[in-house]
C-alpha cells in the first residue's frame, strides 16, 4: 500500500490509484468496531465496487447507487460508523472523474443526505449528521480540485506534444530554406558560367576555359558551404560551439559579403549592380546590425540573385541595401525580358519570406510595369514593428549618403533614369 501511495504521489494523473486502498483502510477501521457479520459484508460490497471502478470506469454509476443504501443498511443498529468514511470517498470520486457533472451533483448530494437518513431512521445510532456533512463536502471539493488539476496537466502536456511537433516542423523548414538557398544559389552561379562557356567556345577558348574554371570554383564554394551546414546540423547539444573538424569554422555570411556575392554573379555574365548606404566591406555594414540579421539579408540577396538568374539572365538587376538605425532595407529590381518556359514553384519566394518572417521582418515580391521587384524590411531589434516592406525614400542614384558600386555604371541598360 506505502509502495501505491508514493507511486499516486508521484504521478498527478494517478490519484484514483489510491482510491480502493483507501475503501480498503475504512472497511478495516469499520471492523474494528462493533458490528454483525452480514453489517461487515455489506460494508464489503461497495470496497469490491471501488476496486472494480478502477478496472472498469462504466461501473460508476452502479458504484454510486450500492454505496450510500449499504452503507445505510450497515449502520441500521447503531455500529460500524466509520463506514460513513466509504461515502465520503464516493463523493470524491465522483467530483473527480465522473464524466457528466450533473450526475455528479446529484451522488454528490446523496451522500450528503446519507448520514441523515441513517440518524432518521436508527436514532440509536448516535450519526452526528453534521460533522459527517461537513466529512462529505470537503473530499467532494477536494474531488474539483483533482478535475481541475488533471485537465490542466493533460492541457500542458498537450501544449508540450505540439511545440515539440512544432519544433520539429519549424526545424525542417529552416534545414529545406537552408539546403535551398545554397543549392539554388551554387548551381545558378554555376549555370551561368557554363553557358557563357558555351557561347565563347567556339570564338573565344581561352575565354571559355575561364569562364569553366570559374564555374568550378564556384561548384567548390557551395558543396564547401554546403557541407559546413550539414556538419552544423549533425552536431548534437554536446558538441554545439565546438569548431568544425580540421579547424576553426568559417565566420557566417553577412552584409559585409553581398558585394562579394553581386560581384559573383556579375562574374558569371549577369547584369547586375549593387547600391548601399555605407562602407558594406566593414563588418555589419559600418553599423551596429545583428549577425542574424545579417546572415538573413545575405540569405535572401543570395536567393533573389538566383531567381533572377534563373528567370531572367539578361534582364538589368538593380540590388539595394539600406542601414538605418532601425531596419535594414533590401531591395532587387530586374527590369528587362524573362526567359521564357521555365519553370516556377515558388520556393524560392516562400523560402525567402519565411527567413524575413523568422527575423521579424517583411517582405513582397511582384511584377511591375519593366519586370520584377522584391522588397525586405528587417528590424536590427526583433521585436520591433518591421512595418510593410515600402521602399519609399531609397536610394535611387549616387548622392550624398548613397554609394553606387563603383565597376558599374549609373544606369544599366534598358533601365529608365530615375529621379
Amino acid at each position: 500500500m506505502l509502495g501505491t501511495v508514493r507511486s499516486a504521489l508521484r504521478e498527478p494523473l494517478a490519484g484514483r490509484r489510491l482510491i480502493t486502498p483507501l475503501a480498503a483502510l475504512f472497511f478495516l477501521a469499520a471492523a474494528v468496531d462493533t458490528g454483525r457479520w452480514w453489517e461487515l459484508a455489506l460494508l464489503a460490497v461497495p470496497v469490491a465496487l471501488f476496486g472494480i471502478w478502477y478496472v472498469r470506469p462504466r461501473f460508476l454509476p452502479v458504484l454510486a447507487v450500492v454505496t450510500p443504501v449499504t452503507v445505510c443498511l450497515a449502520l441500521w443498529d447503531g455500529g460500524l460508523e466509520p463506514g460513513v468514511f466509504l461515502v465520503s470517498l464516493l463523493a470524491l470520486t465522483v467530483s473527480a472523474w465522473a464524466d457528466n457533472r450533473v450526475f455528479a451533483a446529484v451522488v454528490v448530494v446523496a451522500c450528503l443526505l446519507t448520514p441523515v437518513v441513517v440518524d432518521v431512521l436508527s436514532p440509536e445510532a448516535h450519526i452526528v449528521w453534521g460533522i459527517w456533512m461537513l466529512g462529505i463536502m470537503f473530499p467532494a471539493v477536494l474531488g474539483l480540485t483533482v478535475r481541475r488539476l488533471e485537465h490542466v496537466t493533460a492541457e500542458l502536456a498537450r501544449a508540450r506534444h505540439e511545440l515539440a511537433e512544432r519544433a520539429v516542423v519549424d526545424e525542417r523548414q529552416r534545414i529545406g530554406r537552408d539546403v535551398h538557398d545554397l543549392v539554388g544559389h551554387g548551381l545558378a552561379a554555376v549555370m551561368l558560367h557554363i553557358t557563357g562557356a558555351r557561347h565563347v567556345l567556339r570564338r573565344d577558348v581561352d575565354a571559355a576555359d575561364e569562364a569553366l574554371r570559374t564555374a568550378e570554383e564556384a561548384g567548390r564554394a557551395s558543396m564547401q558551404e554546403l557541407r559546413r551546414t550539414v556538419e552544423l546540423l549533425r552536431r548534437d547539444d554536446e558538441t554545439t560551439g565546438a569548431s568544425a573538424p580540421g579547424g576553426a569554422d568559417p565566420p557566417a555570411p553577412g552584409l559585409g559579403q553581398i558585394p562579394d556575392l553581386v560581384a559573383t554573379y556579375r562574374a558569371a555574365g549577369l547584369p547586375v549592380r549593387l547600391r548601399s548606404t555605407g562602407d558594406l566591406d566593414i563588418p555589419d555594414g559600418g553599423l551596429d546590425v545583428p549577425a542574424t540579421v545579417g546572415l538573413t539579408a545575405y540569405r535572401i540577396a543570395q536567393q533573389a540573385l538566383a531567381n533572377a538568374a534563373q528567370h531572367a539572365p539578361e534582364a538589368a538587376t538593380t540590388v539595394t541595401v539600406e542601414v538605418t538605425g532601425t531596419a535594414v532595407r533590401l531591395g532587387f529590381d530586374t527590369v528587362g525580358p524573362t526567359r521564357a518556359g521555365v519553370p516556377g514553384h515558388g520556393h524560392g519566394l516562400v523560402s525567402m519570406r519565411e527567413r524575413a518572417r523568422v527575423a521579424g521582418g517583411a517582405l513582397s515580391a511582384g511584377p511591375t510595369a519593366t519586370g520584377w521587384s522584391v522588397r525586405c524590411t528587417l528590424p536590427l531589434d526583433p521585436a520591433a514593428d518591421a512595418g510593410p516592406a515600402e521602399t519609399d525614400g531609397w536610394i535611387t542614384g549616387a548622392g550624398p549618403g548613397g554609394q553606387h558600386d563603383p565597376a558599374e555604371p549609373a544606369a544599366m541598360p534598358g533601365e529608365e533614369a530615375r529621379p
